[in-house]
């Protein structure tokens, strides 16, 4: 019996694929726990129209990203800390924070989880803080 598979399934495919297996397998395993639908000409156009749908997404996202990315290259983002007697910081700057003074100061809207700054900072001056937009 030949199905397609919406989601991963380790032992048979990735989520897409059409695959074959024994219709025993099917009907008490994989249809009943909605890891895959039989291989009719309806339903293997619904992916096509799905996985259209899921690019045209991606594709969005990605011109999104690459936007925001040419915003970001020229901000420069100013954060303060307080100090005391020989310089010596009090606290440190995060990834939240970072996230929060972006809003503030140029209006964009940054996800702390994907500010990468492997620890917080500790000291002054100008750091590059990388961010990952976009898988």
């Amino acid at each position: 019996m030949k199905v397609i598979l919406l989601q991963d399934v380790k032992s048979l495919g990735k989520k897409g694929e059409i695959v074959e297996v024994a219709s025993g397998y099917a009907r008490n395993y994989v249809l009943p726990k909605k890891l895959g639908v039989e291989a009719t000409e309806k339903n293997r156009n619904d992916i096509k129209l799905q996985k259209a749908h899921e690019e045209k997404l991606a594709a969005q996202r990605l011109a999104e990203a690459q936007e925001l990315a040419v915003k970001l290259e020229s901000a420069q983002i100013t954060v303060s800390m307080k100090r005391g007697e020989g310089d010596r910081v009090f606290g440190s700057i995060s990834a939240k924070e970072i996230a929060e003074a972006a809003a503030a100061q140029h209006g964009l809207e940054l996800d702390k989880k994907k500010i990468q700054i492997e620890e917080p900072i500790r000291s002054f001056g100008m750091f590059e803080v990388p961010i990952k937009l976009h898988p």
